[in-house]
């Protein structure tokens, strides 16, 4: 069983079902559109505006609500051994993936035909095309442990 940071986005329709295969699975999952402490984080909820300016981002992220997020997200992050990143996700996702890869976590993106490539990919243990691809990768893994 694995400990697993779901990053992705809010926009993609995927991820919930990610979150749900991999909890079929018996492994231990944090979603972050539905967090144990129940502090899920949208920019809606400290802006209602489009994009903001400079000034505007630097105090949506002192804000309180906006702070709990990213400390639930961050301690999450912390506990699993292993991110999967689902694509197509931003920055933000992209830059938790990341901060696995630096640790020595393991990362696994899930893509699809069509996605734009990205170099940085290359930090990743594996590229699945499919979650029987994400399933087989965390089998492997288990294996190897």
């Amino acid at each position: 069983m694995a400990r697993i940071y779901v990053a992705s986005s809010w926009r993609n329709p995927h991820q919930p079902g990610v979150v749900e295969m991999l909890r079929a699975r018996n492994h231990a999952v944090y979603d972050f559109r539905n967090p144990p402490n129940k502090s899920g984080f949208s920019w809606q909820q400290v802006n209602g505006s489009g994009a903001p300016s400079v000034d505007e981002y630097r105090k949506m992220l002192a804000h309180p609500i906006a702070a709990s997020g990213y400390l639930s997200d961050f301690r999450a992050m912390e506990w699993a051994d292993t991110c999967i990143l689902v694509l197509p996700c931003g920055r933000s996702a992209h830059l938790e993936a990341g901060w696995f890869a630096g640790r020595g976590k393991r990362v696994i993106i899930l893509t699809r035909d069509g996605e734009e490539p990205e170099l940085m990919a290359l930090m990743a243990q594996h590229i699945c095309g499919s979650m029987a691809e994400v399933l087989d990768a965390l089998t492997d893994a288990a294996v190897a442990a």
